[in-house]
C-alpha cells in the first residue's frame, strides 16, 4: 500500500472517529485506534507507519514475536494482543504486548498473574465478553463476569476494562450498550469494541478504543 493510500485511509477513519465522538459529546482525543495489523506482513504495516499511526493489535502470539521486533526499530510503537490467548503463551504475550484484550476464563488470569509477577511487567488488560452468547467466540459469559472480575484483582491483575466482538450480521448496537452496561456496573472504565463495519456506533456508545483492519489495510487476499 503506497503512502498517500495509507494516510487517505487513516485520516478517513480518524475522521469518522472525530464526528461519531462530536455526536456523544465526546472527546476524540479519548478514543484509541487500534490498527488490526494480523496476517498483514511489514511491507502492509510500514506505510500506516510512516502515516503516524502508532498504536497496532495482533490476534496470534507467534505472528507478532516474527514480525513486530524489527518494525519497532523504526517506531515507537504500542501494541495490542486482541486474539485468543492459550495460557502456555502468557509469559510471551506480557513480554511483547503493552495491553492484552482476551482475558476470559480464570486459568488465564492465574497464568497472565504469574508471567506478570516474573516479568515485572503489568500490561492493562480488558475482559473479553461473549456478549452474544455464542459457543464458538472466546469471552466469558455475561454470568460469570463477577467471578471473573473479583478472580482478577484478587490476583492483581491491571484490569482497564471490558471487551467484546458482537455477533456478525446483526445491529451491534445492544450488544455495545451491554458491554457499557456491564462496566459501568462492575466499576471498570474502559471499553474496547467496535471493528470497521461497526466503529463509529461503538464511539457513539463509549468505545475508549476501536480495533479496526479493513478499513485501514484494505480486505485481505
Amino acid at each position: 500500500m503506497p503512502l498517500d493510500e495509507a494516510s487517505t485511509r487513516l485520516a478517513d477513519v480518524r475522521e469518522k472517529i472525530a464526528r461519531a465522538a462530536q455526536l456523544a459529546g465526546r472527546a476524540s482525543d479519548s478514543i484509541e485506534l487500534i490498527a488490526v495489523s494480523k496476517l498483514h506482513g511489514a511491507a502492509a504495516i510500514q506505510p500506516l507507519l510512516d502515516a503516524g499511526q502508532r498504536v497496532f493489535g495482533e490476534n496470534r502470539v507467534q505472528e507478532a514475536t516474527a514480525k513486530w521486533p524489527a518494525l519497532r526499530e523504526t517506531a515507537d510503537v504500542a501494541l495490542h494482543l486482541i486474539g485468543q490467548l492459550q495460557s502456555n503463551k502468557a509469559e510471551e504475550a506480557v513480554a511483547l504486548f503493552d495491553a492484552i484484550h482476551s482475558v476470559d476464563r480464570p486459568s488465564l488470569v492465574t497464568a497472565l498473574a504469574r508471567a506478570m509477577d516474573k516479568a515485572g511487567r503489568r500490561p492493562p488488560c480488558f475482559v473479553q465478553v461473549n456478549v452474544g452468547d455464542e459457543p464458538q467466540k472466546g469471552g466469558c459469559l455475561v454470568a460469570d463476569l463477577p467471578d471473573l472480575l473479583a478472580g482478577a484483582r484478587a490476583a492483581d491483575l491491571p484490569i482497564a476494562g471490558l471487551m467484546c466482538i458482537p455477533p456478525a450480521d446483526v445491529e451491534a448496537a445492544p450488544y455495545f450498550a451491554l458491554l457499557a452496561k456491564l462496566a459501568r456496573d462492575h466499576g471498570v472504565d474502559d471499553l474496547s469494541m467496535g471493528m470497521s463495519s461497526d466503529y463509529e456506533t461503538a464511539v457513539t456508545i463509549g468505545a475508549s478504543h476501536v480495533r479496526v483492519g479493513t478499513a485501514l489495510f484494505g480486505a485481505r487476499a
